[in-house]
């Protein structure tokens, strides 16, 4: 029997098809293999750090009230100047200084005003110490009952005028810390390889996580506590 050349051709693609399904049988079973020898130890390293606040904000207000706007409005601009030397005598410069916002409340605008009301117009001054020496606030902080003595009361116990503590060399940290919680994560990573009978190998994946900034404790807000984790993946080795 004669073949035709289409014959040989038909056979010869049969035996492609078989041959490639094979390797891709061979290269599957491959891969698989190479997995599952594949092993892995995940491990997470911590750097913390306390740092003192190279920033402050220090918001001063007070309220001082009179039927007389005018009368009232002089003598609030003399309390502002009273409170800005009570800074200045205490170090502070004037450009740690800002005058904020003066309000001005007419009760007798409001709609449910009460006639039997004392004063009829309320001012809320407001001073803003932003400066980069906490040790200095502190120390004014202290002694701001003082200014009681020409009758302005600091209002203290407020969220407006609460102290705000920050601290802004983050950068100047971090390569030292991101160093400190990788060497704890080796460090993690080497005990579990030894308990296992391993060896460490290189690394396959890591990653560093969002460094945080919080007050060490509610009492001591200019100190700061920075934290870190690192998470690292190395290879086992047997």
């Amino acid at each position: 029997m004669n073949k035709t050349p289409g014959f040989y051709i038909v056979i010869a693609a049969i035996c492609l098809s078989i041959g490639l399904i094979s390797l891709g049988f061979i290269l599957k079973s491959t891969a698989l293999g190479v997995k599952g020898m594949e092993r892995t130890v995940q491990v997470k390293g911590l750097a913390e750090r306390e740092v003192i606040a190279d920033t402050v904000i220090w918001p001063l207000q007070f309220s001082d009230a009179d039927n007389d706007l005018e009368e009232l409005v002089s003598r609030v601009e003399k309390k502002n100047d009273a409170v800005t030397a009570f800074l200045k005598l205490h170090g502070f410069d004037d450009d740690e200084i800002t005058i904020g916002s003066q309000s001005v409340i007419d009760k007798q605008s409001r709609e449910y005003s009460n006639e039997n009301q004392k004063f009829r117009y309320i001012i809320r001054s407001n001073i803003i110490v932003y400066s980069n020496a906490p040790d200095k606030v502190q120390n004014a902080l202290s002694k701001v009952s003082q200014l009681a003595k020409q009758n302005i009361a600091i209002v203290q116990d407020s969220y407006e005028t609460k102290v705000e503590y920050i601290f802004t060399g983050l950068n100047d940290v971090k390569p030292a810390m991101v160093q400190e919680a990788t060497e704890k994560a080796r460090e993690v990573a080497n005990k579990f390889a030894k308990d296992s009978n391993s060896k460490l190998g290189k690394i396959k994946t890591a990653r560093q996580g969002q460094f945080s900034i919080s007050n060490r404790d509610s009492n001591t807000p200019q100190i700061k506590k920075i934290r870190v984790v690192t998470s690292v993946e190395y290879y086992l080795d047997d």
